[in-house]
């Protein structure tokens, strides 16, 4: 058996990886170039934290309009629209790692989900049967909060998408995002705004159903609770194909 966390670079995935460390063979994060670039020192700061290397994997499309001129595919509408920003950035990577190892060992993977989203544990062990999961937050019944405050106890500072006011540390400009979560962004990082409304002309489509980012009015939309889940697994299961 190699167990593997897969290191989002989340604080949920940082905790847990942190409370299962011992039994952890390898500490795996993928790179994506749209990441803020505060999340590389994340990275190193928790890499000395677990006291046990992270490796580094990164597709050959790096970033999130490569890889959407890639597929040809069509912009997703909301948080359950599937993005194969995703699938070529992560859910390949992924599959290209395990193809790597198919006939070495059975793999147990160790994920972030706090106790608040064992519906979210659950489907991974459905759709993922060829594996072994670990849940170290909802075995412990440790939710978002107290993920934060464990991490805030180490000394580690958060990514900086939190302390900006974002509920997740994923990419900036996640084209899953809200009216509310895009407003934000045109503030906060306007030249990423200006760059993914120029990519949804190109594509064809909306990241929003019904409006264009350049057309998005500035008031719409409110930035409250979790705008989308950190990106990762759950992203990848809603395209199985």
């Amino acid at each position: 058996m190699y167990t593997v966390a897969w290191f989002s670079a989340g604080v949920s995935s940082a905790v847990a990886t942190k409370l299962a460390i011992n039994t952890i063979d390898e500490v795996i994060y993928t790179h994506i170039e749209d990441q803020h670039p505060d999340t590389l020192r994340f990275v190193s700061e928790c890499e000395e934290w677990f006291g046990k290397p992270i490796t580094i994997l990164q597709s050959p499309y790096k970033d999130v309009a490569t890889a959407w001129k890639m597929s040809g595919c069509r912009l997703p509408h909301g948080v359950r629209g599937f993005a194969p920003c995703t699938g070529y950035l992560k859910k390949r990577v992924r599959k290209e790692w395990e193809f790597e190892r198919k006939y070495e060992m059975r793999l147990r993977y160790v994920w972030g989900m706090d106790a608040g989203e064992a519906h979210r544990a659950d489907c991974i062990r459905e759709t993922m049967r060829d594996f072994d999961h670990s849940f170290p937050l909802i075995e412990r019944g440790i939710g978002k909060a107290e993920a934060h405050e464990i991490l805030r106890a180490s000394g580690i500072k958060r990514p900086s998408m939190y302390e900006l006011g974002y509920h997740n540390n994923n990419c900036v400009g996640c084209v899953k995002g809200g009216m509310g979560y895009w407003n934000k962004i045109r503030v906060d990082f306007p030249d990423v705004f200006a760059a993914r409304a120029k990519l949804e002309r190109e594509v064809g489509a909306s990241c929003i159903k019904g409006v264009y980012l350049d057309e998005l009015d500035p008031e719409r939309g409110r930035h409250e609770g979790p705008i989308v889940d950190d990106c990762g697994i759950m992203c990848e299961l809603m395209n199985l194909n």
